[in-house]
């Protein structure tokens, strides 16, 4: 896969793999640029929202580790607990600390994924599993001062861009391509995002949303 290539990041990439670091490493690393892009373009194109880049790209991650319906159950798991727990602390005005009451939930959470491979075992990754509990702290930070409704929306567009991600993450054939041209790989994503970057019209969703107002005019 590596043969006929002079540009200086495969090359990079033929001595590192020589050396013993994964090629699964690498091509990760490689497309988490493309990940990244898709959810900027979700997000500003489609009009898909979700809790910003970071939590749907590491979600994606995580499912590319536990498989996606293990990733999917943990993960709702984790947000249901978490909610319930915030929620209950709200309700008895509760006034902890930030960390404190961070630490508490993420308590709740692990309670919740320890009871969820009991009564399901599966072999997944501890590493994965350490991602979707850590990120309970940033669901929980991003729901701060939002309503339930709103919490709910904007937790399941996550989970969709995640599931999108998952999908690139996985697609072999784009492995193999950022494997073999990673050059061409990274300048093309950073051009993509200074263009997505530049783009300032209505977003997909928004013009469904007002079509009938768009038409009349």
């Amino acid at each position: 896969m590596l043969q006929n290539f002079s540009g200086p990041i495969r090359l990079a990439i033929e001595k590192a793999i020589g050396a013993g670091v994964p090629a699964n490493t690498i091509v990760l690393l490689l497309l988490l640029p493309i990940v990244a892009f898709v959810i900027a373009f979700s997000r500003n194109v489609v009009g898909i929202r979700g809790f910003g880049i970071f939590l749907p790209a590491a979600l994606a991650v995580a499912f590319v580790a536990t498989g996606p319906v293990a990733g999917i159950g943990l993960f709702l798991v984790i947000v249901i607990v978490s909610t319930v727990v915030r929620l209950t602390l709200r309700k008895f005005k509760l006034k902890l600390q930030y960390l404190p009451r961070m630490a508490l939930i993420l308590w709740a959470a692990v309670l919740g994924v320890l009871g969820s491979l009991f009564l399901v075992p599966l072999d997944v990754s501890i590493f994965a599993v350490l991602i979707l509990i850590l990120l309970t702290e940033d669901f929980t930070r991003v729901q701060i001062g939002k309503s339930v409704k709103t919490a709910l929306s904007l937790t399941m567009e996550t989970l969709i861009l995640a599931l999108i991600s998952y999908f690139f993450l996985t697609l072999e054939l784009l492995q193999n391509f950022v494997l073999a041209n990673p050059e061409i790989s990274l300048l093309a994503v950073g051009i993509l995002d200074f263009l997505l970057a530049k783009y300032s019209g209505l977003r997909l969703m928004e013009i469904y949303r007002f079509r009938k107002l768009v038409s009349s005019k």
